[in-house]
């Protein structure tokens, strides 16, 4: 039998989703040129399909409340090999009122994403701003609210800079998987003289090794108490076997009320006995004063 009759056509691979582009994972480079899997593309896809299952209920939950109207925007979006898959699984067959919005600092890369966009047809419903993540509220071609944020990967503080705009967008949903993390790590270096005859807690960040690796845990358990504290149920999981990082957190935050005044309270409290008070701005949480949001 010869290797060509041996090697499967693309629409015979069982780990392809129904309705999937063959073009798009070419262009992905999920597929090979003429359509094939090897061991490391195949296990890229599992990958990507492992990080969409989480975020296809939220597209579906969101499209049924706007009446099939959906506004995603992915903050640090590369290539926007993210929103593509997604638009590609789960928006392509009903675009009508979907828009997938990449948000990327690097020029090249949304240039080359809308240039992809429109060879698969895709333009009508996906947008590309070259913009620094932070700056994106005040954005004019981005609307007041969204439904969805994802940031995949957006290093050190860009995650929490994509929270402050869904929580600006008053975004329905979030998802998120952080990746570096320095800042929390750096101000308890700084701090870390000044804690050691305050607190034994000081001992979680006494050597560096674990500066880093406390700082890193810390930034991700702050994010979430946030996001608490802003009226989101949060849930954290663990993104298996995704190559690019070791970082495998996800943090997945549904809005589902107006404020938590209990997280706003334990976040502040966390700083200050971590030394880190300086930090409240970058973690911001609502102004209860004369509100009788959940306690």
């Amino acid at each position: 039998m010869s290797k060509a009759t041996k090697k499967a056509a693309p629409a015979a691979h069982p780990e392809i989703k129904p309705g999937q582009s063959i073009e798009l994972l070419k262009a992905l480079h999920i597929l090979t040129r003429d359509g094939a899997l090897n061991q490391d593309s195949r296990r890229k896809l599992k990958q990507v399909y492992h990080l969409t299952q989480f975020i296809e209920p939220l597209i579906e939950q969101a499209r049924a409340a706007n009446n099939g109207g959906l506004y995603l925007v992915d903050h640090g979006a590369g290539k926007s090999y993210l929103g593509f898959i997604l638009y590609d699984l789960y928006i392509k067959q009903n675009p009508q009122g979907a828009v997938v919005a990449g948000v990327e600092t690097r020029q090249d890369l949304t240039d080359k994403s809308q240039t992809l966009a429109e060879h698969l047809g895709f333009a009508a419903g996906m947008q590309f701003i070259n913009l620094p993540v932070a700056q994106a509220t005040e954005h004019p071609d981005l609307p007041e609210t969204v439904d969805i944020v994802t940031a995949l990967h957006a290093c050190n503080t860009a995650t929490d800079d994509a929270i402050a705009f869904g929580l600006k967008k008053q975004a329905r949903y979030m998802a998120l998987v952080p990746c570096c993390q320095a800042e929390v790590a750096s101000k308890l270096r700084e701090t870390k003289s000044l804690m050691l005859g305050k607190t034994p807690l000081v001992e979680l960040w006494r050597h560096p090794i674990h500066t880093r690796e406390f700082g890193s845990q810390l930034t991700n358990v702050l994010r979430c108490l946030q996001l608490e504290a802003h009226g989101y149920r949060v849930t954290v999981t663990e993104l298996v076997g995704w190559e690019h990082s070791m970082k495998n957190e996800l943090i997945i935050a549904k809005k589902h009320q107006r404020g938590n005044r209990k997280a706003a309270r334990q976040l502040h409290d966390m700083l200050d006995t971590l030394g880190l008070s300086l930090l409240k701005d970058r973690f911001f949480v609502p102004n209860f004063e004369n509100t009788s949001e959940s306690e």
